[in-house]
Formats: C-alpha cells, sequence, structure tokens
C-alpha cells in the first residue's frame, strides 16, 4: 500500500506530464506557425513522450491498486517573441519536472517505498537526458540561429526525430 504522500505526489505527477504534453504541442504551434517544419516535429515528438510518462505514473498506481485521480489540464498561456524564448521555457520546464520527480523520490525514500524509487529510478535518468536535449537545443540556436543557412541545417536535423516508445517495464 502506498504511503499517502507518495500516492498524492505520484497522481500530482501525471498531470503535470499530460500538461507537459500540451506545453510542447504549444511550442510545436509557435515553430509550424514560424514556418520552422523541423522544429515543430521536434516539439510534437517531445509531446508525445511526455503523454507516455503521463501513462506510466498511471499504470504504476494501476497496478499499486491505487487510486488515479484525473485533474483539469492547464492551458499553456505564454507568447513567445523569439525562437531562443521557447528554447529556455522548454529548458526551465524540464528543470521544473525534474524538480518534481526528485520529490516524489524524496518522499518514497523518507518512507522507505523502494519499490517507487526502483520505478523512479529510470524517470531520473530520463529527466538527466531531457535536461540535455533541452540544453543541447539552445546552445545549437545561440551557435547557428542567426545564420539562415544554419537555421535551416538545425531545421532539417530536428526534422529527422522520431519517436520512441519509452521502453520501461512496470
Amino acid at each position: 500500500m502506498l504511503n499517502a504522500k507518495v500516492h498524492d505526489l505520484l497522481n500530482q505527477q501525471i498531470n503535470k506530464e499530460f500538461y507537459s504534453a500540451y506545453l510542447y504541442l504549444d511550442f510545436s504551434n509557435y515553430f509550424k506557425a514560424a514556418g520552422l517544419d523541423g522544429f515543430a516535429n521536434w516539439y510534437m515528438v517531445q509531446a508525445q513522450e511526455e503523454r507516455d510518462h503521463a501513462m506510466l505514473f498511471y499504470t504504476y498506481l494501476q497496478n499499486e491498486n491505487a487510486t488515479v485521480t484525473l485533474e483539469a489540464i492547464g492551458k499553456p498561456d505564454k507568447v513567445f517573441d523569439a525562437h531562443m524564448d521557447v528554447l529556455r521555457a522548454g529548458l526551465a520546464h524540464e528543470e521544473y519536472v525534474t524538480a518534481s520527480i526528485n520529490d516524489i523520490y524524496a518522499a518514497a525514500y523518507d518512507v522507505r517505498d523502494f519499490r517507487t524509487m526502483q520505478f523512479l529510478d529510470w524517470f531520473v535518468k530520463e529527466q538527466g537526458e531531457e535536461e540535455t536535449n533541452a540544453n543541447d537545443m539552445i546552445t545549437k540556436m545561440e551557435l547557428f540561429g542567426s545564420d539562415p543557412r544554419g537555421l535551416y541545417l538545425l531545421n532539417q536535423e530536428l526534422a529527422a526525430r522520431v519517436y520512441t516508445a519509452p521502453s520501461l517495464v512496470l
């Protein structure tokens, strides 16, 4: 049986992951409107990943015979003036999600909930990758984004990203 605090935090994480998917769909819309289909594709794939992350938390709670409580998903409300603003918002959001997962891990650790800690291990590693990817996007934009040819090539690189479902086994 899950500790009440851990259970609540896991339920909240489902909502945060679905919000992440909405946020990245919003980023995809921004880049599509700017004519950067590769960037739009990259964030569309990112949205699919976040949706699957939410479903992993959902399934974990169900497998633990714990109640899943679905809350309303907030609407992304930022208006961006520059491509770099979107990329920086993406990094800030990933740092927020990392902190949230770390909070769940700490709560599970406090009550010696090793099963939940083991489940979260994959997400801890995943968040490291997510922050690295967000940082890499910023670095590449700083290096190539002000040059139209460089931006074109970066856009082409991002267009090649394809969705791969997470390999976490519950």
